[in-house]
């Protein structure tokens, strides 16, 4: 994995940890030689990580609607700063330039973006590794509604199974490095139930 997207808010939430997690996710990626693509903005945890990846002099490259320009306010620091259209042409432009996806804690926006992925993954559109970095358990509510889809029969294990969850970088750094997208189709039949 040489190119990371990284997905999250574009606040800082109401936890300090979120900030220093972003913070050293960005520096990781950096020491690991790994670009960092995100959203391109220099606001909340968006911003916080890029600030980790520069300051080990990490490449980083932003990916910004110019809609979004007088809200998100555009990183002045960045190695690259891709300007887009809409929010769909920003998604397919992190997809494009990446070999692996992270998503951090955020908003609607950010499971938009992750929810996205996920499904062009299950779709076999791409094999890439998608990973949640659950900080201090912000995720646990999603993956036990995952959980669910899975119980309910609206999810396949094997589609449960393609997303990557961890609590520390590190590992789930190694999880999406290990990774090995499924081979079997999405639908569910009701002997599959």
């Amino acid at each position: 994995m040489k190119n990371i997207t990284v997905f999250c808010g574009s606040s800082f939430g109401t936890d300090k940890i979120y900030e220093e997690q972003a913070f050293l996710l960005g520096q990781t990626l950096a020491k690991q030689d790994i670009q960092l693509i995100y959203g391109g903005s220099e606001t909340g945890l968006m911003g916080t990580i890029a600030n980790g990846a520069l300051s080990e002099n990490g490449k980083v490259t932003g990916v910004l609607p110019q809609f979004l320009q007088s809200k998100e306010i555009a990183h002045k620091n960045l190695t690259e700063l891709i300007i887009v259209e809409s929010m769909h042409e920003r998604k397919t432009k992190m997809n494009e330039l990446c070999d692996g996806v992270i998503v951090l804690p955020g908003g609607y926006g950010t499971l938009e973006e992750f929810f996205e992925m996920i499904t062009w993954s299950q779709l076999g559109l791409h094999k890439k590794p998608i990973g949640v970095l659950n900080i201090d358990g912000f995720y646990d509510d999603l993956i036990n509604l995952v959980q669910k889809m899975v119980d309910k029969g609206f999810l396949k294990q094997v589609n449960q199974d393609m997303l990557l969850i961890s609590d520390t970088i590190d590992n789930l750094l190694e999880k999406m490095r290990n990774y090995e997208a499924p081979t079997v189709g999405k639908w569910i039949s009701k002997d599959e139930v």
